[in-house]
């Protein structure tokens, strides 16, 4: 059982930054990948980042490469969004989640612990 809560959403300009952080419960935690994902108002969910366990590896959609940083702190069970250089675009509720094992997946069917999502809003 893993329990996930994000924080560190709000309201931020264009051009700015956020980093959401998602606080982890539970012993398996350091054993999977992790990853963020993202739905806009009428939108279907969309992929954001993953990590792997170790965080050597970490996979991004093609929309927030280069902008976007996902790390994790296993001694702390926490996972990390960096956002920088925000535009109105990246406005969603954005959510934490745990897959089912060390694989990095852009799928959610990969991930069977979610969170209740962060609002993170971008004025123009």
């Amino acid at each position: 059982q893993v329990q996930l809560v994000e924080s560190g959403g709000g309201l931020v300009q264009a051009g700015g930054s956020l980093r959401l952080s998602c606080a982890a419960s539970g012993r398996t935690f350091n054993s999977r990948a992790m990853g963020w994902f993202r739905q806009a108002p009428g939108k279907e969910s969309e992929f954001v980042a993953s990590i792997s366990r170790s965080g050597a590896s970490t996979s991004y959609a093609d929309s927030v490469k280069g902008r976007f940083t996902i790390s994790r702190d296993n001694a702390k069970s926490t996972v990390y969004l960096q956002m920088n250089s925000l535009k109105p675009e990246d406005t969603a509720i954005y959510y934490c989640a745990a897959a089912t094992s060390v694989v990095l997946s852009a799928s959610d069917y990969r991930y069977n612990y979610w969170g209740q999502g962060t609002q993170v809003t971008v004025s123009s």
